[in-house]
């Protein structure tokens, strides 16, 4: 399956991280070659990769918010469990996996990926329906961090079973009253956070497969934040408990 990615940061995380088959890279006739858009082209042509010179009509005809560029790749290369599973011991730190169950919006999902990638979780681990996957809107969202992170598609109940006799602790995100408040959660041991769906939450069984349930404290008039809101505060809340272990300054 071959798809067109748009937009100048996400072709360049495509063409830097090297995950794909690149095919065909268009840029719009008359762009100024600078910034980023040098970087693609120097990217481009270490991998041998053809650039075609097109009219702006003819990128509008793929898609909006092209930015001047637009990559045509394969599908989005997607991991198994146990690639997650190893990638904290490949790194030497304590476990940090994203569950996202039947998230469906591909703006939150984007947005909660390049959170994920920009604090270091290990890995994202999706159901196998009812959610959304990474799609081009996706890498476009996530700024090209989906290109950068190890996502699979699995039955969530054994992945939560595999991740806990892994001995990683399932923290499900859940706004309930009789959840946890974060300073009362131990959010430096090996985790995996659940954030349930836009207005649902997490269904019934993933939410008892959870050790523990946290609620993000509020003092407003909304009843709640949306799903990568919460998603984002609470995985930066993990690495807050960390220390900001491996920040770089």
């Amino acid at each position: 399956m071959r798809e067109w990615i748009i937009g100048r940061n996400p072709v360049y995380e495509v063409l830097r991280v090297e995950r794909r088959q690149c095919f065909h890279l268009l840029i719009s006739q008359g762009a100024q070659e600078k910034g980023r858009l040098v970087e693609i082209i120097r990217l481009a042509s270490t991998r041998n990769l053809k650039v075609e010179y097109v009219t702006r009509s003819q990128l509008d005809a793929l898609a909006s918010g092209h930015q001047g560029v637009a990559l045509e790749t394969s599908g989005y290369p997607y991991c198994d469990l146990v690639d997650i599973l190893n990638q904290s011991s490949k790194c030497q730190e304590p476990a940090l996996i994203l569950i996202l169950d039947t998230l469906k919006d591909p703006q939150n999902f984007g947005t909660l990926l390049r959170t994920a990638e920009v604090v270091g979780v290990h890995g994202v681990i999706l159901p196998y329906r009812h959610t959304a996957t990474v799609t081009p809107a996706v890498v476009h969202a996530s700024s090209g961090a989906s290109e950068h992170m190890l996502i699979t598609q699995t039955n969530l109940a054994q992945a939560i079973s595999k991740i806990k006799e892994a001995g990683i602790w399932v923290v499900g995100l859940e706004n309930r009253v009789e959840a946890e408040l974060p300073d009362q959660v131990r959010l430096d041991s090996p985790l995996a956070l659940v954030v349930g769906s836009e207005g649902e939450g997490m269904r019934q069984l993933v939410s008892k497969s959870c050790d523990v349930l946290m609620r993000l404290p509020s003092r407003g008039h909304i009843d709640s934040l949306n799903a990568s809101v919460a998603g984002s505060i609470a995985l930066y809340l993990v690495w807050q408990a960390r220390k900001y272990f491996g920040f770089i300054q």
